[in-house]
């Protein structure tokens, strides 16, 4: 067991250190809320008066008992100032900010590090009724019919306390825990923009002001300031999904003082999230969702200049930007991707995300995980096999933000570097793998044959010429029925020979698929299946292995669509969503290609037909052992 004790205390270390060696026993070290240490010796106490700091052992923060009492906790806001003016009233923008932090930094000059969590959530949010979302009733690249218009959000006022999140976890592991307003929510100034430059600059302002170099005042508009005495210099961020998003938004400025982040289900990229490879796609169970309905669901701020908001940022720059007729990627989209803003990064950096998350899909977190490897930014990953949301283990995040934080040594970055909640199992418990993903996985090319409206075949093997096949679009059928389907002539399947051993995927599948349209446009929607179908199952995950969605317009690019000629084929290739899974024995892997998803895609009018030349089409899926490790599961 490994004590670690500020350095204040080096006498009472000594002493302790002493009684250990001399009785050969570990001991579990607490301080009570009268400033007393106290160790476990022999079921003895040894009580030595000292001032009450954090305590480390094994590499992490210890619930110290004098940091415990809510009812001790010191509780304030203030309003720091950014450098921006997104309201554009003349005078830099103002974000609320909350503070709450033990009562020995007041009353023994204790300095801690910070977590920090900011969102647009905090108070209060929109309808999400769909009489104000976008009917996708319509036919794709046509103009959309109008959307209505949420009713305002009324304003709230939360002070001084923004919101309680984290503070029982860090308050009495000897984290201070601070809280903010996103711009034009609660009583943050500013206008809301959605991935903008406002929303990574606005942490940036509340971290110089923690760190010292910048300005908070008590009021929105007064000169009384406040300063962050009690602060060390040392942030760490984090938050799930939107509050997932902004730790990575202000790592992306390079900020001096966020040591750390642990962004959970975290949105990277806006187009990313409500287009997939040229389609407009809703994220799941948000049908109709857009970049401004999201605007209009988180513009809780000053009621006064929300007229202005509206009309600048969602009616001028979404309207124009957000481009529901092609799908295609634009400068408003690159804009609101922080894959394309991470030369500054260098926050140490956990991530955490579901694999069967299909709001905030896997790829967001691969992504930005990707690109930071190749920076070398100290790097973990956490995945689980559920849906949207689920942080790390409370020992992960402690000994993250333990060692970038508080600066003890605990070897975190010889940790492993992912961690893998395996089917089954309980999300503290993950399995450790040296990366993601997992090294001992390549890509393996599987084959068609014809069948697809029954069951056709997916092989290793190279098939002799291969005639076409089609399907017929209609969005009234759901994927899971087209899937469990004995035969339909609304989809095609293939499947590989039932496997004879478990079959470990841990990476992102690619299809490669030529195509022909009977219509200019059509959706194009792609599961991995694995069947048959678990009989009662009642998740769609038990049997949904990944899935992805592109726009045929696009098969030469992302940001240039263009009609189909109906009857000609068009190639195009495009990844389907991350994913690491084992496929038990007894079980084939299926592949389906349908038009319509209705619980993402458009829903155009049923009887766009789709034709698949067998011959040029082909997955690859990422397969632990290979080519090898599959043909010996599936026999070939």
């Amino acid at each position: 067991m490994n004590l670690t004790f500020s350095p204040s205390n080096s006498n009472v270390t000594s002493l302790l250190k002493t009684l250990l060696l001399f009785f050969g026993l570990s001991a579990l070290l607490w301080i009570s809320a009268d400033s007393v240490a106290a160790q476990t010796i022999v079921g003895t106490p040894v009580q030595v008066s000292q001032p009450t700091t954090p305590v480390f052992i094994d590499g992490e923060a210890q619930i110290i008992e004098g940091f415990r009492n809510s009812r001790d906790w010191i509780r304030h806001d203030l309003w720091v100032q950014t450098e921006f003016d997104s309201d554009n009233n003349g005078t830099n923008d103002r974000v609320h900010v909350s503070v709450t932090r033990q009562k020995q930094t007041d009353t023994e000059g204790l300095k801690v590090p910070v977590v920090y969590n900011t969102s647009p959530y905090f108070s209060g949010t929109g309808s999400t009724k769909p009489e104000f979302t976008w009917d996708p009733k319509h036919e794709i690249g046509d103009k959309p019919p109008k959307r209505n218009i949420a009713p305002p959000i009324p304003q709230q006022s939360r002070r001084p306390t923004i919101s309680s999140a984290h503070t029982r976890t860090w308050i009495p592991r000897g984290f201070a825990v601070v809280h903010s307003c996103s711009p034009g929510t609660g009583l943050s100034q500013g206008c809301p923009t959605l991935g903008g430059d406002n929303e990574s600059l606005a942490p940036k302002a509340v971290i110089d002001w923690l760190c010292g170099r910048g300005k908070g005042y008590t009021t929105p508009d007064g000169n009384e300031e406040v300063v962050a005495t009690w602060c060390t210099g040392k942030v760490g961020m984090t938050g799930t999904s939107y509050e997932g998003t902004l730790p990575i938004a202000a790592a992306t400025t390079g900020v001096e003082g966020l040591e750390a982040i642990i962004p959970v289900a975290p949105n990277t990229s806006y187009y990313h999230y409500y287009r997939s490879n040229g389609l407009v796609r809703h994220p799941g169970g948000y049908m109709g969702e857009d970049v401004d309905v999201l605007f209009d669901f988180v513009h809780s701020g000053n009621p006064a200049m929300r007229d202005h908001c509206n009309g600048k940022v969602r009616d001028q720059e979404m309207a124009k930007g957000q481009d529901r007729e092609s799908g295609d990627y634009n400068e408003f989209w690159a804009g609101r991707d922080y894959f394309n803003d991470l030369g500054p990064y260098k926050a140490a950096t956990l991530m955490a995300h579901g694999f069967n998350d299909w709001n905030v899909m896997p790829n967001h977190t691969i992504r930005i995980h990707e690109a930071l490897k190749k920076k070398g930014v100290p790097l973990q990953v956490y995945f689980h096999q559920g849906g949207h949301g689920g942080p790390p283990t409370i020992k992960l995040m402690n000994r993250w933000f333990t060692r970038y934080l508080y600066g003890i040594e605990n070897g975190v970055e010889n940790d492993p570097k992912a961690w893998i909640v395996r089917e089954g199992a309980r999300r503290t418990e993950p399995t450790p793998y040296e990366a993601y993903p997992n090294p001992a996985a390549k890509l393996v090319k599987l084959n068609l044959s014809a069948g697809g409206a029954d069951m056709g075949g997916l092989s290793l093997k190279v098939q002799p010429e291969q005639p076409t096949e089609f399907l017929t679009d209609d969005v009234g059928i759901s994927g899971r029925a087209l899937a469990q389907a004995d035969s339909s002539q609304n989809r095609l399947i293939y499947a590989t020979p039932v496997l004879q051993k478990a079959v470990h995927l841990s990476g992102t599948s690619k299809i490669k698929i030529k195509l022909a349209s009977s219509k200019p446009s059509a959706n194009l929607s792609i599961w991995m299946v694995s069947l048959p179908w678990t009989k009662g199952a009642r998740k769609l995950n038990e049997n949904l292995i990944t899935r992805g969605w592109a726009d045929p317009q696009n098969h030469k690019s992302l940001t240039q669509s263009e009609p189909l000629e109906p009857g000609k084929f068009y190639e195009l290739s495009f990844d389907l969503e991350p994913d690491d899974q084992i496929i038990p024995a007894g079980q084939q892997i299926g592949l389906m290609i349908f038009s319509s998803d209705r619980d993402f895609t458009l829903w155009p009018q049923p009887g766009t037909q789709l034709t698949i030349d067998l011959n040029a089409t082909s997955i690859e899926i990422p397969v632990v052992g290979g080519v090898e490790g599959l043909a010996a599961a599936i026999g070939e």
